[in-house]
């Protein structure tokens, strides 16, 4: 998901009871609930690292608790800063407790990210497969309104109960921040229920004779009944859309068809290269392309892409020509990589 998602989870889940335990507890659980995405660090080693490492180690179980030690080593440095100005907390920072509320938070940071369909690796070191449920866009504006009421109602009410008189609450925001993660949970229910609807109308309906190997419906925001299906069968992937209210599908009508081209020495030599290992370990729904370079040049672009990400919501903030998350490979006639590209960044092998 992104960042502002991750923020407003770890400070829901710091506002819904931890807060009342020690002090920072929502300040280490807002940090530690977006700490995962250091790795985008990895993007300084160029695009090859940056996509071999991203969604990593920090996004890992066993990560988990390194990313909580470096948050809470940063509040305690704040707290030791605090003190010595002569500002303590109204109560004492249990650093134990805030520990385990660190791993509380960057586990909430890897189940948000195993939601939609990019992806996590949370068995690395020991099984890099990744994993991912699909079912909530990368931007879900219904989840991130909920978490944002969560924490700005409590000071509405405050403002109006103090106009008539009310006595206020030292640990205010309790009820609202957990009912507002209790919605987070409903909308991941009523949209896994609407997923498992059209992966199965994928899995039903018959593509040209032959068997399906596997199906996806990727998500769409704010709406939950429409899905871009995604269905791989031996010599071809099928893109078809998918309203979950329907109970039929019809793929002569509404389906793509995208025929596997056949590999060649020139694909062979791009998928080998280091960004072309990279790809294909993450890509679910890799779909390759060469075209010639234009004269003067010699050599071919070798394109990669994954279906996955081939559809309106996010083509709408990118060219709408190129998939976004899609990588070139420039190879020359004898099959030597010449560069590697990811979006706009370059990098020779």
């Amino acid at each position: 998901m992104e960042p502002l998602t991750h923020f407003l989870t770890g400070a829901c889940i710091g506002r819904s009871g931890p807060n009342r335990t020690t002090a920072y507890a929502t300040l280490t659980l807002t940090l530690a609930a977006e700490f995962p995405d250091i790795d985008v660090l990895w993007n300084l080693k160029g695009p090859v690292q940056a996509l071999a490492h991203h969604r990593g180690f920090t996004h890992s179980l066993l990560g988990s608790p390194v990313d909580s030690l470096v948050v809470v080593g940063f509040v305690y440095a704040l707290h030791r800063w605090r003190v010595h100005r002569g500002k303590s907390p109204p109560m004492p920072p249990r650093w134990g407790m805030l520990f385990l509320f660190g791993i509380l938070a960057t586990l909430s940071h890897i189940l948000l990210d195993f939601t939609n369909n990019y992806g996590v690796r949370p068995f690395m070191p020991f099984n890099w497969r990744w994993y991912s449920w699909d079912i909530v866009f990368i931007i879900e504006p219904l989840i991130t309104l909920a978490l944002l009421l969560g924490l700005i109602l409590p000071a509405i009410f405050a403002l109006v109960g103090s106009d008539m008189g009310a006595r206020k609450e030292k640990f205010r925001g309790r009820w609202c921040a957990t009912f507002a993660l209790i919605a987070v949970c409903a909308i991941w229910w009523i949209r896994d229920f609407e997923h498992r609807k059209a992966v199965t109308l994928l899995n039903s309906t018959d593509y040209r004779g032959e068997v399906v190997k596997s199906a996806a419906a990727m998500p769409y925001p704010v709406n939950p009944f429409m899905w871009a299906g995604i269905v791989e069968t031996q010599s071809f992937y099928a893109k078809v859309p998918i309203d979950s209210r329907s109970y039929r599908t019809d793929p002569q009508d509404r389906a793509q068809y995208l025929y596997k081209p056949a590999e060649t020495p020139i694909t062979l030599a791009a998928k080998k290269s280091s960004l072309g290992r990279a790809y294909f370990d993450w890509s679910r729904y890799p779909y390759v392309e060469t075209e010639a370079l234009p004269a003067p040049q010699s050599g071919y672009d070798v394109n990669f892409r994954d279906l996955r990400f081939d559809y309106a919501p996010i083509k709408l903030g990118s060219s709408p020509t190129r998939t976004p998350l899609s990588a070139d490979v420039i190879v020359d006639d004898k099959g030597r990589v010449l560069l590697m590209k990811m979006g706009n960044r370059e990098e020779e092998p």
